[in-house]
């Protein structure tokens, strides 16, 4: 075959592919240029070709491709050209536009200008669409209004009758982008690793939250504070950004554990110079368990007063004795650092009570005889000098 057989082979190729090119196809192709409003993409056709630069940049405004790089994207228009487009603009589109969008899957921007029943009122390309409340997110948030006013890509799951019924989903936008950056994330995610999540639901338990592409971690609730947490809800609520510690991850199960409190300083690292045996605290009533009382001693920190220890007899009532939330004064029994567990009791206040008391006694008593036998000392010396002159 001849260098022109060649050519003429390849043009006639090239021109079948062009033939066979329709609107709303979606074509792959590599980036050839970049120019000041457009790149030039080669989708194997004759000639190339465009999509506008605004398609091509990040939220940051910076182009995400360059030239050599290859990209999918959807064929708007054969006209004149071949244009393509990653999303319609907001405002951009037309009717046929947006039917092609519908059969191709291509997203379309679209503000959210109001919550109406079961879901939100969407305009897009100068037309209303619905979104369900159950597709507006991948999180179920409490307050609809936080969406309003917001502009969102949105994937067309119903467009008929020339538009008058248009529904729209960000949510099978949002997981798309999930899956995509899922890989990516798991690799990220190591013990003591520190990672921004958003709480997607709050149990009794804890909290799962999100650490993107749709990868989940469990914050138990024992990991939220170093005080003890008796309602997950004022900590954390569904949607808040938080950012939490890997704890641990399991190979097998892929269950990720994260934690909150690491993020913050240990009580424990400067308590153990101050709470040691027969210190006197001055602390708060936490809690009754059956074989004793919680006592709050400092921020995160707290020591059990047993039954034995509280100076109540056997037929009284403990929790009427120590309420919760009252002021108690404790000493110090014994405490172990490694397992984090204090002894406190309530009769030992009273006998150190005693104790200093009497101490205070046998000084007292000491000063007033110490002056007595001086003064003895003094008219003995005094007598006896007298009698020798």
């Amino acid at each position: 075959m001849t260098e022109n057989d060649e050519d003429f082979a390849a043009l006639f190729e090239a021109s079948i592919k062009t033939k066979r090119l329709a609107s709303g196809q979606t074509v792959e192709g590599t980036i050839v240029a970049i120019g000041a409003e457009v790149a030039f993409v080669n989708v194997g056709a004759k000639g190339e070709a465009t999509i506008g630069l605004d398609e091509l940049r990040n939220d940051d405004g910076a182009l995400e491709v360059g030239v050599g790089d290859r990209i999918q994207a959807t064929l708007m228009s054969t006209t004149g050209g071949l244009t393509l487009s990653r999303k319609l603009q907001r405002g951009a589109a037309t009717a046929r536009q947006l039917e092609d969008a519908y059969r191709s899957g291509l997203p379309v921007e679209g503000k959210v200008e109001r919550a109406v029943k079961a879901g939100f009122e969407v305009s897009i390309a100068k037309q209303r669409a619905f979104c369900p409340m159950s597709q507006i997110d991948i999180i179920r948030t409490t307050d609809p209004a936080v969406h309003e006013g917001r502009v969102y890509t949105f994937r067309i799951i119903e467009y008929h009758d020339g538009g008058r019924k248009f529904v729209v989903s960000r949510r099978a936008v949002l997981e798309e982008e999930q899956k995509a950056r899922a890989a990516e994330i798991r690799r990220a995610i190591a013990p003591g690793a520190v990672m921004a999540g958003r709480v997607v639901t709050v149990r009794d338990f804890g909290a799962f939250v999100d650490l993107g592409g749709g990868v989940q971690g469990l914050l138990h609730v024992s990991e939220m504070g170093w005080t003890r947490v008796s309602d997950t809800s004022l900590i954390v609520a569904p949607g808040q950004e938080i950012t939490v510690k890997v704890l641990r991850v399991d190979e097998g199960t892929q269950q990720i554990a994260l934690g909150l409190k690491q993020l913050t300083a240990d009580p424990w690292s400067t308590a153990q110079d101050t709470i040691v045996a027969g210190a006197k605290f001055t602390g708060k009533i936490e809690r009754h368990e059956k074989f004793g009382v919680f006592v709050s001693l400092a921020p995160g920190i707290s020591g059990l007063l047993p039954l034995s220890e509280t100076g109540v007899g056997p037929e009284a009532d403990v929790r009427k004795a120590f309420p919760v939330g009252r002021d108690v004064d404790v000493v110090v029994l014994d405490v172990d650092a490694a397992s984090r567990r204090i002894r406190l009791s309530v009769k030992a206040v009273a006998t150190a009570q005693e104790d200093a008391e009497v101490r205070e006694y046998t000084k007292r008593q000491d000063d007033v005889q110490k002056p007595s036998m001086g003064s003895l000392a003094d008219k003995l010396r005094g007598a006896l000098g007298s009698k020798g002159r």
